[in-house]
């Protein structure tokens, strides 16, 4: 196995465990992340997001398949099943990654998974007759970057 595939499946094995930390250690300093929740996050901001969902998660679990990397990318499959906590609702999300790599840690991540159909399990009836509109998708990023940037406020402050 190729070592960006093995840091890969480290980055994964750890999200199992939600230990974000760890997650963390994967990320090269200038991460640049992106999905279709958190668009663009930089640096600390990626680790941050992972500490977030890591310390809120309920009823998670995490599967992942189909590693393959070479030395400059990657790529992986991965399916998060956890409660949102908003609404109480399962989530059973379908997620493709790949990434990039240098100095032998990840320094681009990009996950994509569909943000409609993550809103019809998330929200319910408003995600399914809502959520592929516009309005509906700036307001789940924007209020998931207003739950980050207090997160980030409380842990500078802790």
């Amino acid at each position: 196995m190729h070592p960006n595939a093995r840091l890969i499946e480290k980055f994964y094995q750890a999200f199992q465990q939600l230990d974000a930390e760890t997650m963390a250690s994967c990320y090269h300093a200038n991460i640049q992340f992106s999905d279709p929740v958190f668009p663009e996050l930089q640096g600390a901001e990626a680790s941050d997001m992972w500490r977030m969902l890591a310390s809120r998660a309920q009823g998670f679990s995490l599967t992942f398949s189909d590693i393959s990397a070479d030395d400059a990318h990657g790529q992986a499959k991965w399916v998060a099943t956890y409660l949102f906590s908003q609404t109480g609702r399962t989530v059973v999300n379908h997620i493709h990654a790949r990434f990039d790599f240098r100095d032998g840690k990840i320094i681009r991540h990009v996950d994509n998974f569909d943000l409609w159909r993550w809103s019809q399990q998330a929200l319910g009836l408003k995600g399914l007759l809502l959520g592929w509109t516009p309005l509906v998708r700036n307001a789940i990023r924007k209020q998931a970057a207003k739950g980050l940037a207090i997160f980030r406020a409380q842990r500078q402050n802790a």
